[in-house]
C-alpha cells in the first residue's frame, strides 16, 4: 500500500511540476504583445483642375502629416494659397480621382478672419471605414468658396509607410 501512496504523490508531484512549466512558458511568449504598425506619411498637392466638374483658376492647396494605424490618429496640416477668397468650407471626401465623393467626417471649422491663402493644422482620431479610404488612396480634401461653394480645389491624398 506504501508503495502505491508513494507512486501516487510522485505522479502528483511530476504533473504539478508539468503544469507550472507549461504555464510559465506560456506567458513569456512574444507573440502575445502585437508588433505596433508602421506610421503611414500623409500627402498631396490640390488644384482647380481636380474639382469635378474642374475649376479654372490658378490656385494651390497641399496637405502633410502623419497617420498612426495603431490608435487611427490622422495628424495633418493643410494650406491653400490663391483662392477666390475665404473658403466657406473644406473637408475629408470618400470618392476616386475624376468622380464626386460624400463627405467623410465633419467639415473643417475655420477661424475667424481667413483669407484666400491660409493653412489650418488639425488632430483627428479617424473610424475604421475613415482609416481604409485614407490608407486606400480613396480620400481627398476641398475648399469651397462663395465663388465656387461645392468646390474650388481638390486634392486627391496618398498614405504612404
Amino acid at each position: 500500500m506504501k508503495t502505491k501512496t508513494n507512486l501516487f504523490k510522485k505522479m502528483s508531484l511530476a504533473a504539478a511540476v508539468i503544469t507550472i512549466i507549461a504555464i510559465g512558458s506560456g506567458c513569456s511568449k512574444k507573440s502575445d504583445t502585437p508588433t505596433p504598425k508602421a506610421n503611414y506619411t500623409v500627402s498631396g498637392n490640390a488644384s482647380g483642375a481636380q474639382e469635378v466638374p474642374p475649376v479654372s483658376n490658378t490656385a494651390t492647396g497641399s496637405i502633410a502629416g502623419t497617420f498612426n494605424p495603431n490608435n487611427n490618429q490622422f495628424i495633418f496640416t493643410t494650406t491653400w494659397v490663391g483662392l477666390s477668397g475665404a473658403p466657406v468650407s473644406g473637408g475629408f471626401y470618400n470618392g476616386a480621382t475624376g468622380t464626386n465623393g460624400t463627405l467623410s467626417g465633419d467639415l473643417w471649422v475655420f477661424p475667424a478672419g481667413v483669407t484666400g491663402s491660409g493653412s489650418l493644422t488639425d488632430t483627428l482620431t479617424l473610424t475604421s471605414d475613415q482609416a481604409t479610404q485614407l490608407t486606400s488612396g480613396s480620400l481627398y480634401y476641398s475648399y469651397g468658396t462663395t465663388l465656387n461653394p461645392t468646390g474650388e480645389i481638390r486634392g486627391q491624398i496618398t498614405a504612404t509607410r
